[in-house]
């Protein structure tokens, strides 16, 4: 009886462990206008269930004229979602100042059983975010 149960308790931990390694990675997004502006995403997810945002952009004649934003904190993955978390006592300084709470995204992958000859890039589609600029975001896997 012990070993079925030690059995199974690691078949839920490598099932658990193996699903979040098809989320994690780095993520990017750049949008650029005939050299004038361009603003650049970055997202890191890391596997041990933490972040890392970078939001640079260079905007011609803008005030100021470059902008970085940061933001860090935790990730956990449900199905195909995925929901952001920052603690204001960890996770914020003056560097970071981005809070994802209340941030979540959505893992778009094709499906292993669409045998089709269509492409689709493997990307993570913000669907709620109290920043405003990350609401229908695309960052997509590198």
């Amino acid at each position: 009886m012990k070993l079925i149960l030690i059995t199974l308790l690691v078949l839920f931990n490598l099932t658990t462990f193996a699903q979040s390694n098809g989320f994690s990675g780095d993520y990017n997004r750049t949008f650029s206008a005939a050299g004038d502006h361009l603003i650049e995403y970055k997202l890191t997810l890391h596997q041990d269930g933490t972040f890392v945002f970078h939001s640079y952009s260079k905007i011609k004649n803008g005030f100021p004229p470059e902008v970085n934003k940061y933001g860090k904190g935790r990730w956990i993955a449900k199905d195909n979602v995925i929901t952001f978390s920052s603690n204001k006592q960890e996770d914020f300084d003056e560097k970071y100042t981005l809070d994802f709470n209340n941030s979540k995204a959505r893992f778009v992958t094709k499906n292993p059983r669409d045998k089709s000859d269509r492409i689709i890039k493997t990307k993570l589609t913000f669907v709620e975010s109290e920043i405003p600029w990350m609401q229908r975001l695309d960052v997509f896997k590198i």
